[in-house]
């Protein structure tokens, strides 16, 4: 996770959530790179805490490619057929389109789960040393939220972020999709022309991860701000953010260099993470068409 409050503040919540208080590092206390941050917290708090989040993760992951990747594919597959038929010269820009909008629809859908997984990521019970689950976390911001402004103001609360979201997602699709599709294309014609189960793996994970890692740290900034935005707690504080406000607050604290806070361990996650998505999910694709 590119975490948009590591080495600008101390990344500690100001009020509890679910129930648990914030866990905080002494005062001034920085990090000072991606494997300092590693080894803090295997010291601290054991190996398995490099896995923190990982339900919530798998929550999202889940049903986020699962609507994400046939969604594109339907997209893709219209607007090449649309631009056969009457604009040839739109075809290129068909992965980038369908990207962006596959993407969007998945962002909208799961933000609650997106909302729930940052925030599980930031705290820690100190009493048992576990973590709030994700229904834990979603109800207690629908509660807390929901006391003055009502139901409709708790859920309303549960989509906090998803603009920065979107204006992360979206363009990591369309870079991603724009480089992948003429890469993959590329490895598969340098594979043979006979198509295999090996070809097209090896393909795709290649293809993946330098498209991957690429539209990681371009659109880093991007995943910043919705961090940021994603683990305040203060209540009036959440309802007056934007987008230029939380950007201007990193540039100040932090400047150039914290807007790609953490871009290493994003584009480690990012990169090879795209190349297995896409891999597998071409693979299963290739093997269905088959039988």
């Amino acid at each position: 996770m590119c975490n948009g409050r590591l080495g600008l503040v101390q990344a500690c919540p100001r009020s509890s959530m679910a129930g648990v208080p914030p866990e905080c590092p002494p005062t001034g206390q920085r990090y000072r790179g991606t494997f300092d941050v590693m080894r803090r917290v295997v010291n601290e708090e054991g190996f398995l805490r490099l896995w923190r989040g990982l339900n919530a993760s798998l929550a999202i992951s889940i049903p986020t490619v699962g609507i994400y990747l046939p969604c594109y594919d339907l997209l893709r597959e219209e607007l090449v057929l649309y631009s056969e038929e009457n604009s040839l010269e739109l075809k290129p820009y068909a992965p980038l389109l369908a990207g962006s909008i596959a993407r969007s629809v998945a962002v909208v859908v799961c933000s609650p789960l997106e909302l729930a997984k940052t925030r599980m990521q930031a705290q820690v019970d100190p009493r048992t040393g576990k973590l709030p689950g994700v229904l834990a976390v979603l109800r207690s911001v629908n509660n807390m939220y929901g006391v003055d402004g009502g139901q409709l103001q708790g859920i309303r609360i549960m989509w906090t972020g998803v603009g920065a979201q979107l204006a992360r997602d979206v363009p990591f699709s369309a870079i991603c999709w724009s480089v992948l599709e003429p890469a993959r294309n590329f490895a598969l014609e340098a594979a043979g022309s006979v198509p295999d189960i090996g070809r097209v793996l090896g393909a795709n994970f290649v293809a993946g991860m330098f498209a991957g890692g690429l539209a990681a740290a371009a659109t880093c900034p991007l995943d910043v701000i919705k961090t940021w935005r994603q683990i305040e707690t203060d209540p009036v504080k959440v309802m007056s953010m934007t987008l230029r406000r939380t950007l201007g607050e990193i540039w100040q604290k932090g400047g150039f260099r914290g807007l790609f806070t953490g871009v290493g361990p994003r584009i480690a996650r990012a990169a090879p993470s795209t190349g297995i998505v896409v891999s597998f999910y071409e693979v299963v694709k290739y093997v269905l068409h088959r039988t």
